[in-house]
């Protein structure tokens, strides 16, 4: 039977971030499209805890005999250690050398390496480069989330591989309407009208700039509810609050939010913000777009080309034009039902079955 081994290690990372939610939902997307005869297996360093990476559909991961930084040391060496399969999926660019009679694919989620480098850590600027350098010669394909990403790879390193791009979709946890009891238990515990930002707490998605258009006049006097981990960064929003003047009560810090309560704070929430400085794709803003919940984020190239016309675009890094659409999206009903109602048919446009699918075709098209 042959089988397609997707390298799962972002589901057992200290903060598995958007790259991690990206991996549990086309890996289940996978499994539940794979051609007639294929079976679908993850694969996890020595280091990760098995029970974090399983995955609905997907049998319990293969656990590569190195750790972690062991593993990534003897790929970016080119050591020839091949999880087997006769195809493998890097979600990430963490991905083993290619192996001749084998299929290699590569996810890029983004080029923020290059375009941001100030947004990561010098170390792991030079890994990404080295790595996505790495894909782009020896995959067969490489996956990349928008137009804009695919384009600015072209200009940044020598793609020899194939790029295809893939969108994302949102959970079909996130599309279930929550369960009445525990969104009124949710709901108890939030203010009536919120802003929602959606990430994890890192340099570039923006939380310093959210937080000082708030803080602003002309800003809207509404709490601002975070729902991330903490990444890299020291990226304190109750710190900033302070440093920025906005009071304390009006910033809220959620940590490790499970579906079934992001369901419904997407739901409740006035708004979502996306004052990220890059991105690849954007998930949060599809996933609030989809069930109804208007929009605004900054004019980043790839989710200008995820929104369409559907959110309020504005530009990045500028908290004073960031203030003054979110106090038009919070006091004019008209301009928050315009959104509301065009986030759901853009939001049509993506689906994890759709991304499965495209996935599948490079893997079968070179298999």
């Amino acid at each position: 039977m042959p089988e397609l081994v997707v390298i799962a290690e972002q589901l057992v990372a200290a903060v598995p971030g958007g790259a991690g939610r990206y991996t549990r939902e086309l890996l289940a997307a996978l499994a539940a499209t794979a051609p007639d005869g294929w079976e679908v297996t993850a694969a996890i360093s020595r280091t990760g805890d098995p029970d974090r990476a399983a995955v609905d559909g997907v049998g319990a991961p293969k656990v590569l005999p190195l750790p972690r930084k062991a593993l990534i040391t003897a790929w970016e060496h080119g050591l020839p250690l091949w999880p087997g399969g006769d195809s493998v999926h890097a979600m990430t660019p963490l991905a083993p050398p290619r192996k001749r009679g084998r299929g290699l694919v590569v996810t890029v989620h983004d080029t923020v390496p290059w375009t941001h480098p100030e947004t990561l850590t010098p170390r792991g600027v030079a890994w990404h480069r080295r790595a996505i350098g790495r894909a782009t010669r020896d995959a067969d394909t490489i996956v990349v989330p928008t137009e804009a990403v695919a384009a600015d790879l072209a200009n940044r390193t020598s793609v020899r591989a194939a790029v295809q791009v893939v969108g994302e979709g949102v959970s079909p946890a996130l599309l279930a309407e929550p369960e009445p009891d525990h969104a009124r238990i949710v709901a108890a515990t939030l203010p009536p009208r919120f802003l929602l930002i959606i990430g994890t707490l890192e340099p570039r998605k923006g939380h310093e700039h959210l937080i000082e258009a708030l803080a602003r006049p002309e800003a809207p006097a509404i709490p601002l509810v975070i729902v991330g981990e903490p990444g890299w960064g020291d990226v304190d929003p109750l710190r900033l609050a302070e440093r920025c003047g906005l009071p304390a009560e009006r910033v809220r810090v959620l940590r490790q939010v499970g579906d079934a309560e992001l369901a419904v704070l997407l739901r409740l929430a006035t708004a979502l913000v996306a004052p990220s400085l890059a991105e690849g794709f954007g998930l949060p803003l599809i996933e609030a777009m989809a069930v109804g919940t208007p929009v605004v984020h900054s004019d980043v190239p790839a989710l200008v080309e995820v929104a369409g016309t559907a959110g309020l675009a504005v530009r990045r890094a500028d908290p004073r034009a960031l203030a003054r659409a979110l106090r038009l999206v919070v006091d004019d009903p008209d301009q928050r039902a315009k959104l509301a109602e065009a986030g759901p048919r853009r939001a049509e446009h993506f689906s994890w079955d759709r991304a499965a699918r495209d996935v599948w075709r490079a893997h079968l098209g070179r298999t």
